[in-house]
């Protein structure tokens, strides 16, 4: 085996994976182990060298033919720098993550945050594989999202392209506030928050629903109630997928992407979520805009942050 490989690592607030893949982007061997941002973040940096090393030693690959090491973040990044910037939930901030470990490791080293490496893992050997141009939403307790142009991820100016949970697409009178500052933003209606919160404003006002017995409300719950043909959740579902819909229609005006790919918790949802979503872009896009366009989910899974993580090296 004298083929290089390289490792993508999904740096996370709890769990630290990291995946050894091949030039095409296929998932040879893992590991993960705890970030240990309680112990501070000297041991969450020694952990992320520790476990690129274990990955590549657990593996029948030798240390020498890795050719670079791809990494994730959760929180904003400097790309051209290699600098975490912000990362909360890590309790890393404003650290030259890239030569630090290029130091401790002795290979080249690339970040970004952790919607664009799944966007493109994605667009390397999942729902996008062959697509060149393609827009990537992760639905949870946010919305993030990633852009591919050309097989490339777009970063921006400032390296943060792709925040479409934060377009405005919710009108004054309907809007709230978002975790960022502003009304009105995607990421209130169509995260797995927005629609929880949704779902127990309707428990509070007494409406009629299954959601009211549940022991905990949570997106699962709304999602299994829509599927049983409860009104109010139907309602609620419909409305995200609206406004997700809304979104795309806009974002294709801008990029005219081949295809919308939709990964995270809530993208499990199917069909009750996906029909309304395709209903809505087709109503509000325009038909030149709209040709063979596909609006997908994601296949991946959790796979997606280390395998785009990897492609960081090659792509």
């Amino acid at each position: 085996m004298s083929e290089n490989v390289y490792v993508g690592m999904d740096l996370g607030g709890t769990t630290i994976k990291v995946g050894l893949c091949s030039e095409s982007g296929v998932l040879l061997h893992t590991y993960e182990g705890p970030t240990g941002v309680a112990e501070g973040p000297e041991t969450v940096i020694a952990n992320m060298a520790e476990y690129v090393r274990r990955v590549v030693e657990e593996s029948p690959y030798a240390w020498e033919q890795l050719a670079g090491v791809g990494a994730g973040v959760a929180g904003f990044t400097n790309v051209r720098d290699g600098i975490i910037v912000m990362a909360p939930n890590i309790g890393l901030k404003d650290v030259p993550i890239r030569a630090i470990l290029e130091e401790r490791l002795g290979k080249p080293v690339k970040i970004d945050n952790d919607a664009n490496v799944a966007a493109l893992g994605e667009a390397w050997s999942g729902a996008g594989a062959g697509v060149e141009n393609c827009v990537c939403y992760t639905l949870g307790t946010g919305v993030g999202g990633g852009i591919i142009i050309n097989g490339r991820i777009y970063q921006g100016s400032a390296g943060m392209a792709g925040e479409i949970g934060h377009i405005d697409v919710v009108p004054d009178l309907e809007a709230i506030q978002c975790g960022c500052g502003k009304t009105g933003c995607l990421e209130t209606v169509s995260s797995a928050t927005g629609i929880i919160r949704m779902a127990k404003e309707a428990v509070e006002r007494g409406e009629r629903t299954f959601i009211a017995d549940a022991s905990e409300i949570t997106a699962k719950t709304v999602f299994d109630a829509a599927k049983a043909g409860d009104e109010v959740a139907l309602r609620i579902v419909k409305r995200a997928a609206f406004y997700l819909g809304k979104s795309m229609a806009t974002v294709a005006a801008v990029l005219n992407p081949q295809s919308f790919i939709i990964g995270g918790g809530v993208s499990k949802a199917g069909d009750i979520l996906f029909n309304p979503i395709r209903e809505t872009f087709a109503q509000l896009t325009p038909a030149p805009l709209q040709g063979g366009v596909q609006i997908v989910p994601a296949m991946l899974g959790n796979d997606a942050g280390m395998i785009g993580a990897a492609g960081l090296m090659i792509r």
